[in-house]
This record gives C-alpha cells, sequence and structure tokens, in this order.
C-alpha cells in the first residue's frame, strides 16, 4: 500500500463527502511539471501545496500520539520534527521507533537531514537555541541569516541604479515580513548589529547618488 492509499483510509476516517475525498486524491497525483516535463506523483504531497501542511498533520497525527504516550516532548510542524530526550542514548531508542512508526505510513526519516545531537545549534524553522545563563534562548538560526544578508545585499547594491527611495520600497516590501516571522527570537545584540549594517549601507548608496564633493557638503548642511 501507498502512502498516498495509506493517507486517503486517514482521510476517509475524517471526512464522509466523498466529492472532497475525490479532490483530495487528485491533489495528491497531479504530478510535477519541470522544464515543461510532466512527472507522475506517486508518493509525497505537492511542495509548498496549500493543503500539504495539513495533509501531513493528518497523516502523522499516529506518529504524534505515540510519541505523547512515551511521554516525550516534541515539536512538529508538517514533516520538521524535534524530539527532546535526556541523553544521546535515548535519542538513539527515539530515533529507532520513529523510523518503525513511519515504516508504517509507508514513509522513510530524511537521514541527511536527522540526527541525534545536542539541542544547540540544530535549527527548526530558521530558529535555533542558545544559552545564556543557564537558561535557553531562541535566536535565527546561522543560514536563515545569512540568506537574509544575501537578500539584503542585492537590495541594496550601489550599483543597481535605482534611487535611493526604490531601494526603501524593496526594503519595505521584504523586511517586515522576515521581523514578523522571526519575532520570537531573542537576539536584541545581534539585531542592533543587523540594523547598524544596513543603515551603513544605505548611507554609502546615498553618498554614491550625491557623487561629487560639493553635492556631499550640501547634503549633509541640510541636515544639520
Amino acid at each position: 500500500m501507498s502512502n498516498h492509499d495509506i493517507l486517503m483510509d486517514r482521510m476517509a476516517k475524517r471526512i464522509a463527502d466523498k466529492r472532497v475525498l475525490g479532490l483530495i486524491r487528485h491533489y495528491l497525483q497531479a504530478g510535477i511539471l519541470t522544464h515543461d516535463e510532466h512527472t507522475e506523483r506517486e508518493e509525497g504531497t505537492p511542495q509548498g501545496g496549500p493543503l500539504s501542511p495539513l495533509l501531513a498533520n493528518v497523516m502523522l497525527d499516529e506518529v504524534d500520539r505515540e510519541l505523547e504516550r512515551r511521554g516525550h516532548r516534541f515539536v512538529r510542524y508538517a514533516d520538521d520534527c524535534n524530539v527532546y530526550v535526556r541523553s544521546h542514548k535515548a535519542g538513539e531508542r527515539v530515533l529507532q521507533a520513529l523510523r518503525g512508526c513511519y515504516a508504517k505510513l509507508a514513509l522513510k526519516v530524511n537521514e541527511a537531514k536527522t540526527a541525534v545531537a545536542e539541542v544547540w545549534g540544530r535549527k527548526f524553522l530558521a530558529y535555533c537555541f542558545w544559552a545564556r545563563k543557564g537558561e535557553a534562548k531562541r535566536a535565527v538560526a546561522g543560514a536563515a541569516m545569512q540568506r537574509l544578508h544575501q537578500r539584503l545585499r542585492e537590495l541594496t547594491r550601489r550599483t543597481s541604479g535605482r534611487s535611493l527611495e526604490q531601494i526603501a520600497q524593496g526594503l519595505r516590501a521584504y523586511v517586515p515580513g522576515w521581523k514578523a516571522y522571526f519575532r520570537l527570537a531573542q537576539t536584541a545584540t545581534a539585531t542592533r548589529r543587523l540594523d547598524a549594517w544596513l543603515r551603513h549601507r544605505l548611507r554609502a548608496v546615498q553618498l554614491k547618488q550625491w557623487r561629487s564633493g560639493p553635492t556631499i557638503f550640501r547634503e549633509l548642511r541640510k541636515g544639520s
């Protein structure tokens, strides 16, 4: 039995309307279009599809119940899951149990992204933990921070040919959404450094657009 069949069996226990079930089945089997080539989908859900997180919750509900039955502390969003235990040995036991739970659902643990490791530095939904005075704090994961810096560099390039107002519009379209997503991060110092770095880049853009020494002098006098 494929994981599509198993998922539809779970959905049928929750939804009585066969028309809705038929639409979900079509959604699962819609296939993938890559470079004008259509590939049939035989397992999994569409990446980024609006229904995919919901379907993942239905599929993995049994895994959640098993972790709860064992008394584990865990957090899961769609197929991304972290389980917190007290020792490396306990982590190995839990991972082996999860492999068995997933196998019953015709699913496999992504071994490349899975590890039994210290909680510090491990990321979840682009967040990670850090310790301060024995207390766990939340931070933006390193890879997510690197992506932010790269995007901000692209938006504030001095050679883009855009005015400062156009650059500001691009930042207003991007930064508030990023800030809202990472509003739970407890890294005020890193945020202040990022703010200072961005302001420095914007000043560099402004100076380049003023171009000449007299213009720079005149414009700076305006702000004094």
